[in-house]
């Protein structure tokens, strides 16, 4: 299959919502982890989500909750003629509304596109209409962006989704409502982009650094770490225990997750949501797209700062 697809107290704290995809494991010895009219179409209320799908009562021992306001991200480039608008609003530390949209240079919504509806309906079996509106509703009934699950034929779209989701996840943790800007398709500038997660989940948390040269990733240093600084990959009874329940352990999925990506970059229109999906390691394998793709709009950028996310981890 093909997925085309910011410390707070470590006081428990409590929010209806599902984990923030950031743990990075899978099952070792536990598992982790426009128009105005088309604009009312791509628009989730927290009312009719909370009427809908019940969500389930979490509590966490870390991750800063998000702060109420109104968070934005943009598209500054057109692909195929439209380009990314996303909002989210958070209300009581939850989004109660989501409007992420594809819009063109005259505002008006992909979902509205006839043509586009039709085309994209015949060959992968779902149109902008059906799959935005999906987006926008998932994301306020879950709050989390891997929690939604992949909708299949519009799964590079998803990606993408996720992977903004998240940043506006964490910038409403650090109650920043400055619009994020994404230089999507530019060139990617040389240099070393470094993620890393800051809470440890099941012992371990993700760092991530990925190298440029000459506009193209040249390497890709993900792991799962832990206080120490061991690589999950050397936990010789996390292997055995996950490699028992999936048939693939730490050691081989992250060697699996760097390669991939390198050589998914590596390809005429290059992107991690061109890796194929790593079976019996799918959550770490959706954090590691969100998180890549993180990394390559930093460097379409050549900001070289560290990012660092707040992940959220469950109370035992």
């Amino acid at each position: 299959m093909k997925s085309k697809k910011l410390i707070a107290g470590f006081t428990a704290l409590t929010f209806s919502a599902l984990v923030l995809g950031a743990c990075s494991a899978d099952n070792g010895t536990s598992a982790s982890s426009s128009s105005s009219a088309a604009t009312s179409q791509t628009t989730a209320s927290s009312t009719a989500a909370s009427t809908e799908e019940s969500t389930t009562e979490v509590k966490y021992a870390a991750g800063e909750p998000m702060q109420d306001g109104t968070y934005k991200l943009e598209e500054k480039n057109y692909s195929n003629n439209y380009r990314v608008t996303f909002e989210i609003t958070v209300k009581d530390g939850k989004i109660t509304e989501s409007k992420y949209d594809n819009i063109d240079a005259d505002g008006k919504s992909k979902a509205a596109d006839t043509d586009y509806e039709t085309n994209m309906k015949d060959k992968a079996g779902i149109g902008p209409k059906e799959y935005i509106e999906k987006f926008n509703t998932e994301l306020v009934a879950k709050q989390s962006p891997t929690a939604i699950d992949v909708v299949t034929g519009a799964t590079h779209s998803f990606e993408s989704f996720q992977n903004y989701a998240q940043q506006l996840i964490q910038a409403a943790q650090a109650g920043n409502t400055e619009t994020i800007e994404i230089d999507n398709g530019a060139k990617l500038k040389d240099g070393k982009y470094t993620l890393k997660e800051k809470n440890d989940s099941n012992g371990y948390h993700v760092e991530f650094t990925m190298t440029v040269a000459d506009g193209k990733v040249t390497e890709s240093n993900y792991d799962n770490v832990s206080a120490d600084g061991k690589s999950k990959a050397d936990d010789t009874d996390y292997e055995t225990n996950m490699k028992d329940k999936a048939g693939i352990g730490p050691k081989e999925y992250i060697a699996q997750f760097n390669e991939g990506f390198v050589k998914a970059m590596g390809e005429e229109d290059g992107s991690p949501a061109n890796m194929d999906v790593v079976t019996g390691a799918t959550h770490s394998f959706h954090s590691f797209v969100i998180y890549a793709e993180q990394l390559i709009n930093a460097a379409e950028k050549g900001d070289t700062a560290e990012i660092t996310v707040d992940n959220f981890v469950e109370a035992k």
